[in-house]
């Protein structure tokens, strides 16, 4: 999966640097020019992304409403999209966007980590994204999973992003964001039951960022510990214990339980986002 194109220092940082002034460039055009984008409480994000401290991961998490929602989310006025150092990681389908060596290298240069979907919550390349949030780096996923463009509540959210939370050394500090329109500017079938071969123009797009959540891991954990493991559960991958302690009805009790918190955190966003 060509992780080496990933590193920093390949190639001194100059194909990273070029991707991120093209996308970056493309994201705020269609952002700020030629489509119409409000954004609420943009500051907060700017802020944790510039000036967090260095040793504190930041995992930015979003509804997944079309193709193009990354980068086009980051593309508003003010936020540094083309600037390579500052710009998140992010889980992105290997199914799409790592299909051939051509794609996987320019995914793998705008800072993206393959996923499987469907491979488990401890497939290979969770532990890289683990060793983003390790070294006080910022990770954005989708943790719905898959596009919805239709206007419903939050899905059931995965379990994945919640065990980057209880692994990171650190616990990462956790901004929840919503957005709308993005569903509009690439829709999934308005040409012939296809995507349109072009993004559109002339849409409303709302971006609503929240207030970092801040989660008590071990008060979780606590609790988590009195959850036995009585059901006779499949184990699909997951160790019988964690370095917690935690057995395997543990685990999946303290996931769902953040996974619960960060849902309910997107949905109050959502609604909030109705009445703007």
């Amino acid at each position: 999966m060509m992780r080496w194109a990933a590193r920093a220092e390949h190639l001194a940082g100059l194909p990273r640097k070029v991707v991120f002034v093209a996308v970056g460039a493309f994201a705020k055009v269609m952002t700020t020019v030629l489509n119409s984008t409000h954004v609420h409480n943009p500051d907060t994000l700017i802020r944790l992304v510039r000036s967090r401290p260095s040793s504190v991961p930041l995992l930015t998490v979003s509804n997944h409403m079309s193709t193009l929602d990354d980068p086009l989310m980051w593309g508003f006025k003010g936020f540094p999209s083309m600037d390579a150092k500052l710009a998140r990681w992010v889980l992105a389908a290997e199914d799409i966007c790592f299909k051939n060596r051509i794609l996987s290298y320019l995914f793998r240069l705008g800072k993206c980590i393959p996923v499987t979907r469907g491979g488990g919550i401890y497939q290979e390349h969770m532990s890289e994204a683990l060793d983003v949030l390790n070294g006080g780096g910022w990770l954005h996923t989708f943790p719905e999973g898959k596009v919805n463009q239709e206007d419903v509540p939050v899905r059931r959210l995965k379990w994945g992003t919640a065990s980057l939370i209880v692994r990171a050394p650190v616990t990462p500090i956790v901004l929840p964001i919503v957005h709308s329109g993005f569903e509009k500017v690439m829709p999934e079938k308005a040409f012939y039951g296809r995507r349109p071969p072009l993004p559109l123009c002339m849409k409303d797009i709302k971006i609503i960022i929240g207030e970092p959540i801040e989660f008590d891991l071990w008060s979780l954990r606590q609790t988590a510990l009195t959850h036995s493991c009585e059901e006779n559960l499949n184990n699909l991958g997951w160790p019988k214990t964690s370095p917690d302690g935690l057995d395997e009805a543990a685990q999946r009790w303290l996931l769902t339980s953040i996974s619960d918190q960060i849902r309910t955190a997107m949905e109050k966003l959502r609604t909030f986002g109705k009445y703007l």
